[in-house]
């Protein structure tokens, strides 16, 4: 069995998807933390709001879920999963 070669566009599609979700991950890493650090000053000030303040914290989140979704795209529209 012989695997295709891999071409040129397919090669640039899978850097693209990598640049995607390693951007996002980098950007909500960072939401995280700062998101995370102020949810805990804050908790310390008032316990009452531990609830609404993880739900900010866990928000930030889905800048990373975005990037896997693009990620997917382009590679299931790489490979003809996905025809436009």
């Amino acid at each position: 069995m012989v695997a295709e070669p891999i071409t040129t566009g397919l090669g640039l599609i899978a850097v693209g998807a990598a640049i995607a979700v390693g951007v996002a991950s980098a950007g909500s890493g960072i939401g995280q933390g700062k998101t995370t650090r102020e949810a805990i000053e804050r908790t310390a000030k008032n316990q009452n709001a531990f609830g609404k303040l993880l739900a900010m914290s866990v928000l930030v989140q889905t800048q990373a879920l975005y990037g896997f979704a693009i990620a997917f795209i382009l590679i299931a529209f790489g490979f003809g999963l996905i025809i436009i």
